[in-house]
């Protein structure tokens, strides 16, 4: 099978169901997001040296391609063998984000981006999943989209937030170690 079909020369393409619509349609722009998106957890995820969440970060994408399987999809069949993103996905990234929040100072200003290039690829990341987050609920102003994906991208970028704020931590407690960090 080629990768080329020649069928989005002319600036459409097909969804799920087979119908085609322009490139710019704003279900392409959602799930586009969300594949942009996933582009920047893997480059986190290859950032970290951390396995536990090189792991955590690996089934977040598997999710991420359900959403974009989900979104790309313009029937809501439920017989068409996409793994869906259950109340389960959500409950996991609260239960990451109180843990990381449990190891954290109080927050008492706001945080600029940066601290390390692994925590401004996470910040990235984070900004990423909000653009994403706007784009399905927009789509979702025109169709149908699961409550569930769009709990599930909001938690998504808490997470990416807090995560990001650990990472600095950890950073700065190499500091000494000559690891490079930036002055806040």
């Amino acid at each position: 099978m080629k990768i080329y079909t020649k069928g989005g020369d002319k600036g459409t393409t097909s969804l799920f169901g087979g119908t085609r619509v322009p490139k710019y349609h704003i279900r392409l722009e959602a799930y586009g997001t969300v594949d942009e998106l996933n582009a920047h957890i893997a480059l986190l995820r290859d950032s970290v040296s951390d396995r536990e969440l090189e792991e955590i970060l690996l089934q977040i994408q598997y999710r991420l391609m359900s959403v974009c399987a989900s979104l790309a999809n313009e029937t809501v069949d439920k017989q068409n063998r996409i793994p869906e993103i259950n109340e389960g996905d959500i409950v996991f990234l609260e239960s990451q984000i109180d843990l990381i929040d449990s190891q954290l100072e109080p927050l008492k200003s706001f945080v600029i981006p940066g601290g390390h290039p692994v925590a401004s690829i996470c910040h990235i990341a984070r900004t990423v999943c909000r653009r994403s987050e706007r784009n399905i609920v927009k789509l979702s102003e025109e169709v149908e989209v699961s409550e569930l994906i769009i709990k599930y991208i909001n938690r998504l970028s808490d997470y990416l937030f807090i995560l990001s704020r650990k990472l600095v931590k950890i950073i700065k407690k190499m500091k000494f170690l000559g690891f490079p960090i930036c002055n806040e």
